[in-house]
């Protein structure tokens, strides 16, 4: 009976909510954020509400390889809030500004565990494409997480706002975004990602969802080295609730492959000049 009740409540809530506004649903428990029937949007455990559930988050925390101690991460895009809530509880000399254009998600803070705004946690209701153009709001890390019903906002992946994300960061900062592969478009916003970092850039695929997370650089330095990365998830794996070994490799293998790109690239202008 149990079974079946919750199936009649599932089936209540999707035919209330057919309108792209967000909803929440929990089952078997999980805590889900949706703006309609078929995408999860958010998910939260319920008696792990700090973990991260979905493999895409996870994958983006990967930027702690690159910078394991931020002072500033901004964050367009709130959702139910997972990566707010595992930055605070891992990075605690960081403080986190997150950038949600939608009200009604802000509302659902609560039902998520979002903390209230504190000396480490400020939630503004902006357009994340005008917050990456505020004099003033640089960041260590920009993290690009920001979908409704339609998948990406146009503002969200334009040539314009990459080379604004690019701007705001701090030296040696950098930009995490994540992507849905299912997009026809996936490849010409990561050729404007390119641009905008002067191609410092590697892409990951999220092992379990369709998300290609990307991580573009800011430092003329990056990328680090194989044993550099490799060192750097030995020592933060202690602290993170994510296989950072697992990710350095996977970051590596997408620089290998970019750097023999560019190899084949230039041997085969070489050749036919």
């Amino acid at each position: 009976m149990g079974d079946r009740h919750d199936l009649l409540g599932w089936l209540s809530t999707m035919s209330e909510h057919c309108d792209g506004r967000p909803f929440v649903i929990d089952a078997d428990g999980q805590r889900t954020l949706h703006f309609d029937a078929l995408t999860i949007q958010s998910q939260m455990a319920l008696d792990e509400p700090n973990a991260l559930a979905l493999d895409y988050t996870r994958a983006m925390m990967g930027f702690v390889l690159f910078h394991p101690a931020p002072r500033h991460i901004a964050m367009i895009g709130l959702g139910g809030g997972s990566l707010v809530k595992y930055c605070l509880d891992t990075l605690p000399d960081t403080v986190v500004t997150a950038v949600e254009i939608d009200p009604e998600v802000i509302a659902l803070r609560d039902e998520f565990g979002i903390p209230p705004d504190g000396p480490r946690l400020r939630v503004l209701c902006r357009d994340g494409a005008e917050y990456v153009r505020e004099p003033g709001e640089a960041a260590d890390v920009l993290i690009v997480d920001g979908f409704d019903i339609a998948g990406m906002p146009d503002q969200l992946c334009s040539a314009r706002f990459y080379d604004d994300c690019r701007a705001m960061l701090a030296e040696g900062g950098m930009m995490v975004v994540n992507l849905w592969s299912g997009d026809a478009r996936c490849g010409q916003y990561l050729s404007r990602i390119g641009d905008s970092f002067g191609d410092r850039v590697a892409v990951v695929r999220a092992e379990e969802d369709e998300n290609r997370i990307v991580f573009a650089s800011a430092d003329p330095r990056f990328p680090p080295g194989r044993t550099q990365l490799r060192e750097a998830a030995n020592v933060l794996a202690a602290r993170h609730r994510v296989d950072l070994a697992s990710l350095a490799r996977r970051i590596q293998h997408s620089l290998d492959r970019r750097r023999a790109a560019v190899s084949h690239r230039a041997a085969t202008h070489h050749r036919y000049r």
